[in-house]
């Protein structure tokens, strides 16, 4: 009697493609539970959140990633008033799994190659003037342990651009007071060489000497940025540390470590900085993620022009 063959649970073959995700491309343990949430999401539909269904999620399989699939799901989230930015970046997740499941010979075809993805305006980043910045760096005079510790990560975002995640996991092996570089591994494990100025080297030296005479850790040991217990300060603290700082010196804005680098990226080309220059600092695959970075170069370009030219 011939064995009739059973179509293949997605469940595991999703939980296969995030562990390919870390192994073979390196993508943070972060990215790869924001990638398990998005198919989750999706697989939450498909079985009845959405489609006023009700299946176990866990018994879905192959048979049912369909184009109708993805389209509802699309429908689904456009209902939800879900924002176009994460509507785009869940389909892109999708792409990603059924392309990995193309290329075992899994899934015949990409269900959501034919699926548009939402057009999304693009935001200009938040940024911090010149002044701001200066301010906000300034304002951190303390020299305590802390104090000295916040005014070298801070010092070292705007110096170099880096994600507040490289900030974080910086070690000091990585750092080249001599030559003036850090070593930074970047999104998907790629290796980038980050010059960083003399302010940045000068806060951490300064806070490392202190380190040492506190607790002993050595210029050359561990992470460059420890919490109070030893280990190693968090994005989620940085963050909290950042705020801290910017409502005392009273900005009024949101602010983030990742506004720090934008400031940094946009001072740089306000400042003559070639834009390839600037995309290579910051670890950008494309030129066009840091070409909007001259959205507000160009602002600040036509303010000048209409300010100076004598026949507008």
């Amino acid at each position: 009697m011939r064995q009739v063959k059973k179509p293949l649970l997605l469940k595991p073959l999703a939980g296969n493609f995030i562990e390919s995700l870390a192994s073979e491309k390196g993508y943070s343990p972060n990215t790869c539970r924001a990638y398990l949430s998005d198919l989750e999401g999706f697989f939450g539909f498909v079985a009845g959140s959405g489609t006023g269904s009700s299946r176990d999620p866990e018994a879905l399989t192959i048979d049912d990633l369909t184009v109708i699939a993805v389209r509802g799901y699309l429908a689904f989230l456009h209902k939800k008033r879900i924002e176009k930015s994460s509507v785009s970046r869940k389909l892109s997740v999708l792409r990603s799994f059924f392309r990995y499941l193309e290329k075992r010979g899994i899934l015949s075809g990409n269900p959501a190659e034919a699926v548009a993805s939402p057009k999304v305006g693009r935001k200009i980043p938040v940024y911090l003037s010149v002044d701001d910045t200066f301010r906000l760096l300034d304002s951190i005079t303390g020299e305590t342990l802390p104090d000295l510790r916040n005014r070298a990560i801070f010092e070292t975002i705007y110096s170099t651009g880096i994600r507040v995640s490289e900030a974080s996991g910086l070690d000091m092996e990585n750092v080249d007071i001599t030559e003036k570089v850090f070593r930074i591994h970047g999104k998907g494990s790629k290796e980038r060489i980050v010059p960083v100025g003399e302010k940045a080297l000068q806060a951490i030296v300064h806070y490392r000497r202190r380190l040492f005479d506190k607790t002993g850790i050595g210029m050359d040991e561990g992470p460059v940025f420890l919490n109070k217990n030893g280990g190693r300060l968090t994005t989620r603290s940085i963050s909290r540390i950042l705020k801290q700082v910017a409502d005392r010196c009273g900005l009024k804005v949101s602010l983030s470590p990742h506004a720090l680098r934008h400031s940094f990226a946009t001072h740089m080309l306000e400042a003559g900085a070639d834009l390839r220059t600037v995309q290579e600092i910051l670890g950008h695959k494309s030129l066009s993620t840091t070409q909007k970075y001259t959205h507000v170069t160009m602002k600040k370009l036509m303010e000048v022009y209409d300010n100076a030219h004598p026949r507008k």
